[in-house]
């Protein structure tokens, strides 16, 4: 056991909780909309430093003027975020900061509903969530990915303006190109490395031997020059339309079924194990990269998976701490 407590004061629809987490896993039951959900949530923010699904602003109980979670581990220490409408601290050794500091952190596996759904989901949805897997065990991904969102975010206001020259866009074009062409290799790295497992993985849950890979779409080229230049080379089609079109910001993983696009071949119960052997690698990687056995998260996922797939979930789980969300004793 990793966490030992959490509690939350005007978080969301609680106006007071606490959860006391069992040495294995620990279950926490509730109706739709009792808040589940927001207890997974609290402790995603006071291990990563961050929420997985909205701002401060919508997290705040509407009744109130500030939140507090407070959570604490067996070795005792206590990590605190509090919200006042304006401004997120966060409170260790009784030190105050604005973000959680990298020592803090604790890689964290989170299991969603939607993530059943990802096969079939937007790109937009896809880069999000292998944005957050890569984020957990590389720092270099998530710095990247900021500073390239950051740039991304510039140089798309300025391509609104009217009065606008190649100039004014330079130095925005040379941070996306030097941040979008490291995220590339990372990107690919990371996809191989997931590849090198997911059919054996995928094999041991569904039991058969069909073949699964993610392929990693990308227009993006391996040299900043050239990424520089294509770029440039979009600047009048850009100041057009008033955003940017080229950029590891259009990526996709694309999700493969015996060599077919597995969106539209493989069945519902194929798409997820696929979805499961995904999870036990990400937990691998985290565990390999970091050498910390990850917290894991599973929001109301059992009651979306058959007998058989719950558990292979228990099972390749059974060494981590899990806390579990559920409508039903399970």
């Amino acid at each position: 056991m990793i966490i030992k407590s959490i509690k939350l004061t005007n978080f969301r629809n609680h106006s007071t909780y606490k959860l006391t987490c069992e040495d294995e896993t620990s279950l926490i039951l509730g109706s739709n909309g009792w808040g589940k959900t927001s207890v997974l949530e609290a402790i995603y923010i006071l291990t990563r430093g961050k929420s997985f699904r909205a701002t401060d602003s919508e997290i705040l109980n509407h009744n109130a003027d500030y939140y507090r979670i407070e959570l604490e581990y067996t070795s005792g220490e206590i990590t605190t975020a509090t919200y006042d409408g304006k401004t997120k601290n966060f409170i260790i050794l009784d030190k105050k900061t604005k973000r959680l500091p990298k020592k803090y952190k604790y890689p964290i596996i989170l299991f969603l509903p939607s993530d059943l759904n990802l096969i079939s989901h937007s790109p937009g949805r896809r880069r999000e969530y292998f944005d957050r897997i890569f984020s957990e065990f590389d720092d270099s991904y998530s710095t990247s990915l900021s500073k390239y969102q950051k740039a991304l975010k510039q140089r798309n206001e300025l391509l609104k303006t009217d009065s606008l020259t190649k100039d004014t866009l330079f130095s925005w074009n040379l941070m996306l190109a030097k941040y979008g062409t490291n995220l590339t290799k990372l990107r690919s790295e990371f996809i191989n490395e997931i590849n090198s497992n997911l059919t054996n993985v995928y094999r041991s849950i569904a039991e058969n031997t069909d073949e699964i890979n993610i392929v990693y779409q990308t227009e993006a080229p391996e040299s900043e020059q050239k990424y520089l230049s294509r770029l440039e080379d979009c600047f009048e089609r850009d100041h057009y339309l008033g955003h940017t079109t080229f950029g590891i910001h259009r990526d996709d993983y694309l999700f493969e079924f015996n060599h077919s696009l597995a969106d539209g071949s493989a069945s519902r119960g194929e798409t997820r194990s696929i979805i499961l052997a995904l999870k036990f690698i990400e937990a691998d990687l985290v565990y390999q990269k970091l050498h910390q056995k990850p917290i894991i998260l599973l929001d109301d996922v059992f009651s979306e998976l058959d007998e058989t797939r719950r558990r292979h979930l228990v099972k390749n789980f059974k060494d981590n701490q899990v806390i579990i969300t559920s409508v039903d004793m399970i």
